[in-house]
């Protein structure tokens, strides 16, 4: 039989159902899948094994959940496992009603295509709005934890736009379409400087949507592998869409002044560095701290911290903060951190500290 590409596609996809859940594509499934691919140009898909990759103009999102090494460690692989599930399901139908296409689950991490296989002119602007709907659906999720004792979970996301190679990738054993190129890299290095609930979209994304999006001012961070700066936008709201980002609303808490000793690390890379560092606290919310240091650190760097909390007789160990505001001291620097990932317990302690602070202080 003579496969052209969209039931090579098709056939494809039998073969991945029957091995993720053992059971076969029945025959009402397969001829709606065939009517969906050919209503989609499926015949036009590069589908074909060993056919060159074609060059093609795709938006990425990369979407990883924080502090998500801190919560295998600290509760049952089980309910690791039944959070994880429960997110990426609900992750996956937002995707799939903005018509992104996932390329891979990496662990925590979802990778998605808009514009590949199929493009579409308003790419960019589905990517963004999926990216908001995300988050805001993160929300959801975390109040359906607490009500079951479970931890938050938090998300950050990275979007770029630009030119990849697009096409098959494997043998006649195991194949997928993917897209490889520098701009899915410059995607994975946006995502890694996005806080938790927040969305960061390059300067070239920001470009085809700009009379569509509210965003931030432009930030420039130097990435690894590139020379020049990366310029980025945070993503504020779409309001043609009447869709704001939640995470507005998580910044905002009581703050206290303090003064108190800490000890941090640098981060490159994922990697904990061993030299060890001290400063000061001079500044603390529900969600981050202000501090004094011995060195101006470059924007959206990332720290891990440690210090006490006196009051309620805590020791706040390994919360992971990226650097948010900066500004000079001469010989040193204050800093504006927050927090990328904290567990469960600190949080907790932290809010009972900032509130016992509030309610000590005198009365005008």
């Amino acid at each position: 039989m003579k496969y052209t590409p969209t039931r090579q596609i098709l056939h494809r996809i039998r073969e991945t159902i029957a091995r993720d859940t053992g059971k076969p594509l029945s025959a009402a499934g397969e001829a709606e899948v065939e009517i969906t691919l050919t209503s989609l140009g499926g015949e036009s898909y590069p589908m074909a094994l060993g056919q060159e990759f074609l060059d093609q103009e795709v938006t990425i999102l990369i979407a990883d959940l924080r502090g998500f090494t801190a919560l295998t460690a600290a509760h049952p692989a089980t309910t690791v496992v039944k959070l994880l599930n429960r997110c990426l399901i609900e992750m996956s139908e937002i995707i799939a009603r903005h018509d992104g296409v996932i390329d891979k689950f990496m662990g925590d991490s979802i990778m998605v295509l808009f514009g590949a296989p199929v493009s579409r002119e308003d790419d960019a602007r589905r990517a963004l709005a999926c990216a908001v709907e995300m988050q805001m659906a993160m929300g959801a999720l975390n109040l359906a934890h607490r009500e079951h004792g479970m931890p938050d979970l938090f998300m950050g996301i990275g979007i770029n736009t630009g030119i990849v190679l697009a096409g098959m990738l494997g043998s006649g054993r195991y194949s997928e379409y993917t897209v490889i190129g520098n701009e899915v890299n410059l995607t994975s290095r946006i995502e890694a400087f996005s806080l938790r609930g927040q969305v960061l979209i390059s300067q070239s994304t920001y470009e085809r949507c700009r009379d569509f999006v509210t965003a931030s001012e432009p930030v420039d961070i130097h990435v690894k592998g590139n020379t020049l700066p990366l310029r980025v936008h945070e993503l504020v709201a779409i309001p043609s869409l009447a869709l704001k980002m939640p995470r507005q609303e998580i910044r905002r808490s009581h703050r206290v002044d303090i003064k108190l000793s800490l000890r941090y690390q640098l981060v490159q890379d994922g990697i904990v560095l061993p030299e060890v560092h001290t400063g000061v606290i001079s500044d603390m919310g529900y969600h981050g701290v202000q501090v004094e240091v011995d060195r101006l650190l470059p924007l959206y760097s990332e720290i891990m911290l440690d210090f006490e909390l006196p009051q309620v007789v805590h020791q706040a160990r390994d919360i992971y903060a990226k650097v948010v505001a900066q500004k000079s001291l001469g010989r040193s620097a204050r800093l504006g951190l927050e927090f990328t990932s904290v567990s469960r317990e600190t949080e907790r302690q932290i809010r009972l500290f900032v509130q016992m602070l509030i309610f000590a202080a005198p009365r005008l």
